[in-house]
This record gives structure tokens, sequence and C-alpha cells, in this order.
């Protein structure tokens, strides 16, 4: 500093007067805004400079994100994805079990159903062989209708019931009419007056209508 003052041999506050010496008022005035000029395009440079590196930290901080964003919606839907094929699996193996136990559970049935009505061909076996050796019409009539109470028995107990038609009035959704036939009494008119084939309920639910001849 002291070298610099003695090479120029002034101040700096000396050479700022210097500056204004020769100046009119509105010169120094002017002068005065040029330099405030000067000084604040450099601050707003510099802060210009900031806000440039502030935008270009934001971008990156964005694309970051949506970077984070992006992996992470992949990642869900890959999960859902496997959950989806893992639940189409099961509900697949479902299908094919309870389609397996049907058809066990229906061939299961059947054969319960088979073996109590085996003891009532056997007891038409033996029947038909009295038959042959016996003369009595009347033990083998006897002994025809106890096994149809037998066979009759066994079917009531598995929900199996005849639906009584002789005399009441005709229904389609009960009876399919045979035929009609002329009656002398005026109260059987539109009514069963006979019974081809026998209807009957499984369980109260239709499994045959009767066959029935109707009066007119």
């Amino acid at each position: 500093m002291e070298n610099n003052q003695e090479n120029t041999g002034q101040s700096p506050e000396e050479n700022n007067q210097d500056k204004f010496e020769n100046l009119s008022g509105e010169e120094i005035l002017n002068k005065i805004k040029m330099d405030g000029d000067e000084n604040t395009a450099a601050t707003d440079a510099d802060e210009g400079n900031e806000g440039n590196e502030l935008l270009k930290r934001l971008g990156l901080s964005k694309k970051d994100k949506l970077k984070k964003e992006n992996t992470e919606l992949k990642q869900r839907a890959e999960e859902l994805n496997d959950k989806y094929l893992r639940l189409y699996a099961e509900f697949d193996n479902y299908k094919k079990r309870t389609a397996k136990e049907r058809t066990e559970f229906a061939k299961i049935a059947g054969l319960d159903v088979i073996n109590s009505i085996l003891p009532v061909l056997d007891d038409f076996k033996r029947a038909q062989k009295q038959r042959e050796t016996s003369r009595d019409l009347n033990a083998l009539n006897e002994g025809v209708q106890l096994i149809y109470q037998k066979l009759n028995n066994i079917f009531e107990s598995r929900g199996l019931k005849p639906m009584n038609s002789i005399g009441e009035p005709f229904n389609p959704e009960f009876h399919d009419a045979i035929t009609e036939v002329p009656v002398e009494d005026r109260d059987m008119k539109g009514r069963v007056v006979d019974e081809i084939e026998s209807g009957y309920f499984l369980n109260d639910k239709i499994i045959r209508h009767a066959k029935v001849i109707v009066g007119k």
C-alpha cells in the first residue's frame, strides 16, 4: 500500500476526488449513476447465475423424483401381476377340485342307491323261483306285494314321493294329458280320470310328470 502511494503519490480518496474535480455537477451525478448501474448489473449477473444454478438443481431433483416414482409404479405393477397370477391359479385349482368332488359324490350317491335296491332284486329272484315250484297264487301275490312295499319304502326314505293325480283337476305343471274321454259325471270334467304313468316328487321337486287321461 505504501509502495502504491509512493508510486502514484495519491491515496484512493484523492484519486476519487480527482475523478470529479474537473466535472460539472450534472456530470458528477451522471458518473455516480453509471457507476451504480455497473454495480447493479454485476449484482444482477451474480444473482442470475445463482438462480440458474438453483433451477438446474430443482430440475435434477424433479427428474430424480419422477424416476423414483416410475420405479415404484413398475414394482407395484409387478406385485399386482404376480398376485393376479396366483389368484387365477388358485381359482383354477378350486374349479378342478370341486368338479372332481362332484363327480365322486355322484358316483357314491348312485352306489348307495344301488346297494339299497340289491336286496329287493334278491327278493324278486326268490319270488320267481317260488312261482316255478308253487301253485299257491295267494302266497305269490302276497310276496310280490311285500317286495313292492319294500322297494317303495327305500325310495321314500330318500325323498321320493308318488304324485296323487286321479280325481284332481288337470294341471299342466304336474300332468301330461295323453287323451280326453267323455264322462257322465259333470264333476269329473277337466279332471284326471285315469293314470297311465305315475308322477313323482323328489324332496318336493317334480322329477316326472304324470301321464293321465282327462275327462271332458
